[in-house]
């Protein structure tokens, strides 16, 4: 066979020259030999998923460059500091033993677009709040724009990596851009390579992963593409744990996982209202069904409900897939585990307000936690965020601490317009305090909240504690961590709540019937989606 034009002879056509032969079959194996040596990679997004995920790629791959960049300034500034823009345990100590040496933070865009033989996009993908979709698709505008930028400064061959969460077939998208875009010097495959990470435990969800899922076109450039991202992969993950799949599976994988694992979460608390009428307790009806292999007995902590970047969005997604698709009863059935999560946030919100006498107007309660679950400064989609606002509403006077979130970021949740009407913003400073402290926060507290299981508020001085509350004292423990001390904290003198359990019997203020009822107790105007 003659070399395509523009290669010379008795050499190997180039990558870009295999790909541009017209109406001929492109040679795998020298396609392969050309891409599977990926030398540097740049990663769009320095974010919860980009800033970890290429950390750990730089220090199991010395041998590799990466530089991870994004527009705000700011946050390269942290990245490339003392004090990182997120809190991830382990994290510290990865970035500063590869940063400088094969790690790099910028805000240089398109210089590290042109160097890299691999692309990360690992943007944010939040749930479209107007138009077609909104509250339930995912908004593609910052993938798309991220599509257009490679196209436009790229040359020669580059492989470009879903990373951030996307709707099935949104690689499709990606490709129109880049088929839009085409020059004679540039080609293109894109992969799909969903991030399985769950925020407190990232760093060793990426060193040991279940799973890393790579999925790709099923023709000899994509198996090529797909080798060369497998290879960078190998250097810590052991082959079998490596999955590939063609991309529209990988795309959709990752919804259905986070689906699926949001689904326990929401039964497991749809149990737990059960278990408060019946007297069981949701800890020991968990464990008896988790020994059942077929179920095991990961995502069955009844708590509040679920939080974070992705649960949520990623079912909404899935939701708008299947009403887009004309399959109304599958939209239905996924709609019902976003339906229980509020509900149980509503549920804990009313039993709060019953137990304080039906009402809370001016009463100061201490809401400890604020991030969506421990080890993470991350509140998206807390739980904190919704209990705090059905409080509110009822007039009540929050002091919330949380050892890692900071202020700026709880007043900012507490006063966006999705939860709230915007004068509102005003009666978030009047009625929330930052507090520096848990002893502060809960200083002539008519209740204590926990909202976020971590284990400092375990080892509180309860004593202390109790001596400076208003009495009757109330505790209510949104997730389950205080168990072990119900008698203790009973004995001082505690009247103490929990998640799926009756801890000890009390005479509310209303009948038993309202209180399961908290359409009841809260108030009438639903939250804006």
């Amino acid at each position: 066979m003659p070399p395509p034009a523009g290669a010379s002879q008795g050499k190997s056509p180039s990558c870009e020259e295999l790909l541009h032969i017209p109406g001929k079959r492109r040679p795998y194996s020298a396609v392969l030999g050309r891409m599977v040596q990926v030398k540097k990679i740049c990663c769009i997004g320095a974010g919860y998923v980009g800033g970890p995920t290429c950390s750990v790629i730089a220090q199991m791959c010395p041998g590799v460059m990466v530089t991870v960049v994004d527009v705000n300034e700011d946050r390269i500034q942290a990245w490339n500091s003392d004090s990182l823009p997120i809190f991830e345990p382990g994290l510290q100590e990865v970035v500063e033993s590869c940063r400088g040496v094969n790690l790099f933070f910028s805000t240089d865009i398109d210089s590290a677009i042109q160097d890299a033989d691999l692309v990360f996009i690992s943007v944010n993908t939040p749930t479209k709040t107007f138009g077609i979709g909104k509250g339930r698709a995912a908004d593609l505008k910052y993938i798309e724009a991220c599509a257009r930028r490679i196209a436009d400064v790229s040359t020669g061959c580059k492989i470009v990596v879903e990373k951030s969460t996307v709707p099935v077939r949104a690689a499709e998208s990606i490709r129109r851009i880049f088929n839009a875009n085409t020059k004679s010097t540039l080609s293109f495959q894109v992969l799909s390579n969903p991030e399985f990470l769950a925020e407190g435990t990232a760093i060793s969800d990426l060193k040991n992963p279940d799973r890393v899922l790579i999925g790709g076109d099923e023709s000899p450039e994509g198996q090529c593409a797909i080798e060369a991202l497998r290879g960078i992969y190998q250097h810590w993950v052991p082959k079998d744990k490596i999955i590939t799949t063609n991309t529209w599976s990988s795309e959709l994988s990752k919804l259905a996982a986070n689906a699926f694992l949001a689904q326990r979460i929401s039964s497991i608390n749809s149990i737990s209202a059960l278990c408060e009428v019946t007297g069981a307790d949701v800890e020991e009806v968990a464990h008896a069904i988790g020994t059942d292999q077929r179920i095991g007995s990961r995502f069955l902590k009844a708590s509040v409900g679920f939080g974070g970047s992705c649960f949520q969005k990623d079912v909404l997604n899935l939701v708008y897939l299947c009403e887009a698709l004309n399959l109304p009863e599958v939209a239905r059935y996924w709609q019902q585990v976003i339906e229980i999560n509020d509900y149980q946030r509503q549920r804990f919100s009313s039993r709060i307000i019953g137990c304080l006498f039906n009402t809370v107007t001016d009463k100061k309660i201490a809401l400890l936690g604020f991030a969506f679950k421990k080890n993470t400064g991350d509140t998206r989609e807390s739980s904190s965020i919704y209990i705090s606002r059905y409080l509110m509403d009822e007039g009540a006077r929050l002091h919330i601490y949380d050892p890692k979130v900071k202020k700026e970021q709880i007043i900012q949740d507490l006063s966006q317009p999705t939860l709230s009407h915007g004068e509102d913003a005003q009666r978030v400073s009047q009625l929330v305090t930052i507090a520096t402290d848990p002893y502060s926060a809960c200083e002539n507290a008519h209740a204590i909240v926990i909202c976020t299981e971590w284990d400092m508020f375990k080892e509180l001085d309860y004593e202390r504690i109790y001596k400076a509350m208003l009495k009757p004292a109330f505790i209510f423990d949104g997730r389950r961590i205080l168990d072990s001390l119900h008698d203790q904290l009973q004995h001082i003198g505690f009247q103490v709540e929990t998640i799926g359990k009756r801890v000890s019997q009390r005479i509310p203020f209303t009948g038993s019937n309202e209180i399961s009822k908290p359409e009841q107790l809260l108030p009438s105007k639903k939250l804006k989606q």
